[in-house]
């Protein structure tokens, strides 16, 4: 048993000032205990098990006598069924702290995924339009909400207003939602059913996004207009028109010819071979250069200490508007992109080339996954051919098709 000391009134406990432990009775093993710098707290000194614990009770004298005697008879209460008031003590505010770093909002979840996954994706572009939709549509509903707290309810007031009238960015916005649920629940933020989840969730309340809204194509140039459009694209000045007259005789992509390089393109071999990282579908396309395509780009001036093939004034890689100017400058109602859909309806409806042909030319990745893993090669050979009378068309020349 520890030695009952005097019991110390209020006042005497206040003049208490010298260092060390000062046993102030009351209730056994109650302490004040000065520091060498003059501050005052409470301790409990009480045997729990075989060791002599000190249980700190708050500093003095935001914590009164009488409280300090209270808490320390509740401490040793508690001992003497066979707790350990500082263990458990200790254990509460391992588990606070556990239960902080695990409580973060929809917002913070949604930036901390954004720049984890930043470096995975294409373009700035497309990191603005991510943190842009959130930012408008979500953020305005659950953005300061703990993002454990997040629920289906509260997806569909975000998604509800603008499903009919915006499906397409609703949609986004419903699957980046899903996307920064999952991330949060992975790192153990949130548990349960993703409410943002489409299938068997959100698709048993909300309309199908394809019957609401049919697909928006882009504005292609007719077969029949696609002779005279070359003509008069080939007559527009400037590097940007060049670029956009060679996208069109290899039916490639804005992005994948305004990063074209030198260093890409064997002229030699008329092979221009496009890495895997500037493709959509990440993988290596290699492309036949007509000999139309080579002229264009023999008559091409070089540009010391610059590989692109196409650069801006800047010697940069020219904007992804810079061809869709020289489509407005035309008065054009077409876009870049609608030249690949011209080049595909060509192949199909004026040639005989096997569509699977055409698709490879498009880089277009196979949905059967099957005959993806069977067709492996990219029968680039028999592609030149095709891609030699493609520009046999645009330049209204004689062209011979070919059964291939």
């Amino acid at each position: 048993m520890p030695k009952i000391a005097k019991e110390l009134s209020a006042l005497e406990i206040g003049r208490l000032r010298e260092p060390g432990f000062h046993s102030v009775g009351g209730v056994p093993g109650l302490a004040m205990q000065v520091t060498a710098t003059g501050a005052r707290s409470w301790v409990l000194r009480v045997m729990v098990g075989v060791r002599r614990r000190d249980m700190g009770l708050g500093p003095f004298p935001a914590v009164p006598l009488a409280l300090a005697r209270e808490k320390a008879r509740q401490a040793r209460e508690s001992v003497a069924t066979g707790n350990d008031p500082i263990l458990e003590r200790e254990q509460a505010r391992s588990a606070l702290l556990a239960q902080q770093a695990r409580v973060i909002t929809f917002r913070t979840a949604a930036e901390k995924f954004v720049a984890i996954k930043r470096s995975e994706w294409k373009n700035e572009k497309h990191h603005k339009q991510w943190a842009a939709t959130l930012v408008q549509y979500a953020y305005p509903v659950i953005g300061d909400m703990h993002v454990a707290d997040v629920e289906q309810a509260h997806i569909l007031r975000i998604l509800e207003p603008i499903w009919t009238t915006k499906t397409e960015t609703a949609s986004r916005v419903r699957g980046r939602i899903e996307t920064v649920l999952d991330w949060a629940a992975a790192r153990g933020h949130r548990s349960g059913i993703n409410p943002a989840q489409w299938k068997g969730r959100l698709d048993k309340l909300l309309a199908a996004p394809r019957k609401l809204q049919a697909v928006a194509h882009h504005p292609a140039v007719p077969i029949d207009d696609a002779a005279a459009f070359y003509a008069e694209l080939s007559q527009a000045d400037g590097i940007a028109a060049r670029a956009l007259q060679f996208a069109m005789l290899t039916a490639t992509r804005s992005g994948e010819v305004r990063g074209a390089a030198w260093s890409e393109v064997d002229l030699a071999k008329g092979l221009w071979v496009i890495p895997a990282a500037r493709m959509k579908a990440k993988a290596e396309h290699r492309v036949p250069i007509s000999p139309a395509s080579l002229a264009l780009l023999n008559a091409l001036p070089r540009i010391e200490g610059c590989d692109f093939v196409f650069p801006s004034s800047r010697k940069a890689a020219l904007s992804d508007m810079s061809l869709l100017a020289v489509m407005r400058r035309m008065g054009s109602q077409y876009v870049p992109h609608g030249l690949r859909s011209t080049f595909r309806d060509w192949a199909a409806e004026r040639t005989e080339f096997p569509r699977d042909l055409a698709e490879k030319a498009l880089a277009h990745v196979l949905d059967s996954k099957t005959e993806a893993a069977y067709r492996r090669g990219d029968m680039v050979e028999r592609r030149a051919t095709m891609m030699f009378a493609w520009a046999q068309f645009l330049k209204a020349e004689a062209v011979t098709q070919n059964v291939l």
